[in-house]
């Protein structure tokens, strides 16, 4: 999945107070929209102080790190009942507008803000959790992607999960085809593939985007026992994994920059796009572009020519 951030955040460190990870089993709890909704919005008061918002602190001690509920309540302009009832996920019909005065005073972004409506007026749920359909590619869409060679371009889908690629994108990430079919994840492919973190120079960004994501899929998608057995998954084998995801962070990056260092090209600066194929529901192309004339465009050129051989010439230790 294209994403990149600019923020960082050392999550070695972090990972040493992470929560303790839960079963796969229990993941589907996790997904929850009532406990995600509370814990969203206590972890975007808890990044807020009140001078933050043009507030004045007269008191000595606070209990809690960030905004407490009443002030965002007053500065919300609802009651502080109301509001501890919606922030718990007991608040019934919460309109559009509480919502984005909520979102306004908490400073989200877009794509917060978007998280924040799904969670708050989320779809009735299934009685049992529910596996949705795999997507298929159109063969229309494999062959623009073949038409592309040249330019790294794949499709992804729900998950980060990675569906149809060409021959230079596996030059540039790997042999997607040489992966399991439940491998080819982003998210797997991040936290648990010791390559990738020598693959993309700023890991840590990376990481964090790839979760953000998958957060937005929890809000979209609570009844998926696909992404729970993910998330469980990843939370079981990643002390990092653990820690962004209890962050509550949730991003939708479309387009910007990518460093990557490539085993055997070297270093390489490059732009991506993402678009969605309208046509086909949560599905996105994503492709890779150099700027013209610099030595990142050149290393590109060479990927290409070796095309799916690229993939084969890469060294095998994984120490190298």
């Amino acid at each position: 999945m294209a994403t990149h951030r600019d923020a960082r955040t050392d999550t070695s460190k972090a990972a040493e107070s992470a929560p303790q990870p839960h079963s796969v089993e229990s993941q589907h709890e996790d997904l929850d929209p009532r406990a995600e909704l509370s814990e969203f919005l206590r972890t975007r008061r808890d990044r807020l102080k009140p001078a933050d918002v043009g507030l004045t602190d007269y008191s000595r001690r606070r209990r809690v790190p960030g905004l407490r509920r009443e002030e965002l309540a007053q500065l919300a302009g609802v009651s502080a009942a109301y509001y501890t009832r919606f922030e718990q996920g007991n608040a019934r019909n919460v309109s559009r507008e509480v919502v984005d005065a909520v979102s306004r005073v908490l400073r989200l972004s877009e794509a917060e803000h978007a998280h924040l409506l799904q969670l708050a007026q989320p779809k009735r749920r299934a009685e049992r959790p529910v596996e949705p359909p795999r997507q298929q590619v159109r063969s229309e869409v494999r062959d623009l992607l073949t038409a592309m060679e040249g330019v790294p371009a794949y499709v992804w889908g729900r998950r980060s999960d990675v569906l149809a690629w060409n021959q230079t994108a596996s030059a540039l990430f790997g042999d997607w085809a040489e992966r399991a079919p439940g491998d080819r994840n982003w998210a797997r492919v991040t936290f648990l593939d010791p390559a990738s973190r020598k693959l993309f120079t700023d890991w840590d960004s990376k990481a964090h985007d790839v979760v953000g994501r998958l957060r937005l899929w929890a809000g979209l998608y609570p009844d998926d026992t696909r992404l729970a057995s993910l998330v469980g998954e990843l939370s079981m084998k990643s002390a990092e994994f653990r820690t962004l995801w209890a962050a509550h962070d949730v991003k939708q990056q479309t387009h910007g920059p990518m460093r990557l260092t490539h085993p055997l090209v070297g270093e390489l600066t490059l732009r991506y796009e993402t678009l969605a194929l309208q046509g086909d529901q949560d599905q996105y192309l994503s492709t890779y572009h150099a700027e013209p004339g610099s030595p990142s465009e050149e290393a590109l050129r060479l990927l290409a020519s070796w095309g799916a051989d690229a993939a084969g010439k890469r060294p095998t230790d994984p120490s190298s």
